[in-house]
């Protein structure tokens, strides 16, 4: 079997979109309006900050990474470097964004290293969401790369079972589907999936709840009854929407 090395590129969402969703829209905003837009989860599971009180939010370049099988992938890591397909996602990067690897979620393989996380951030690169490990994390952290990661490793991959098999291909990470240029939100809470297509619907979502959520934060921190303000009741229906006018007038 040859590994395909004709990779395609993502479509990326409009500038402003992803924009207006960093500013705006934490993991937390966002995996709420997804569900009451139909997707249930999109919390990419048992990965965590190890970049803490960094955001990120931008389209996905996925790797995907399979069980070694000796017919396959039988090179040593430098018999000929180019048949890594780890590196071919890391040449597809643009500005603004993210890497997301299915390594399955494997705590002994460190999928990146310093070297090719320094070619990722000056390309452009803002984030790395893996289902596994990265290594020479002492010195990844001064890169100022947004992290989220089952862990790390002080392996490289070949020295384990598994290798790069695809590149900007549909991936399992943490337990959901991502699909390449799908749009990653990730904060001190964790990564979360953003369907590409729902990406402006969740936007004016978390507007509407973000709205409503001030005026519930205002209300409980004077005393309000946690029952009438949140979640918003009817009974204090009249009182917010007088307060959002009050507002809109200012």
């Amino acid at each position: 079997m040859i590994l395909n090395f004709d990779i395609p590129d993502i479509e990326r969402p409009p500038r402003d979109l992803l924009a207006a969703l960093e500013a705006e829209v934490s993991s937390a905003a966002a995996t709420s309006a997804l569900y009451r837009l139909g997707i249930r989860d999109s919390h990419l599971r048992g990965l965590v900050s190890f970049s803490p009180g960094v955001k990120v939010v931008g389209p996905a370049l996925t790797l995907q990474f399979m069980p070694k099988r000796e017919d396959v992938y039988g090179q040593t890591e430098y018999d000929d470097v180019e048949r890594q397909l780890h590196r071919h996602v890391l040449y597809k990067a643009q500005p603004g964004d993210v890497v997301v690897v299915d390594s399955r979620g494997h705590l002994g393989s460190g999928v990146f290293g310093e070297m090719m996380l320094t070619y990722f951030k000056a390309k452009g690169g803002i984030g790395v969401v893996i289902d596994g490990c990265i290594r020479d994390f002492p010195r990844v952290k001064e890169l100022g790369l947004g992290l989220w990661l089952r862990g790390v490793t002080p392996n490289f991959h070949t020295q384990t079972d598994l290798f790069p098999f695809a590149v900007n291909v549909p991936i399992a990470c943490g337990e959901r589907l991502v699909l390449p240029g799908d749009i990653i939100i990730a904060d001190d809470d964790g990564a979360i999936v953003v369907p590409r297509q729902l990406a402006a619907a969740v936007l004016a979502d978390a507007r509407e709840h973000a709205e409503w959520e001030t005026f519930a934060r205002e209300r409980l921190a004077a005393g309000g009854d946690l029952r009438i303000y949140y979640p918003l009741t009817e009974a204090a229906r009249v009182e917010y929407e007088a307060w959002r006018q009050a507002r809109q007038q200012r």
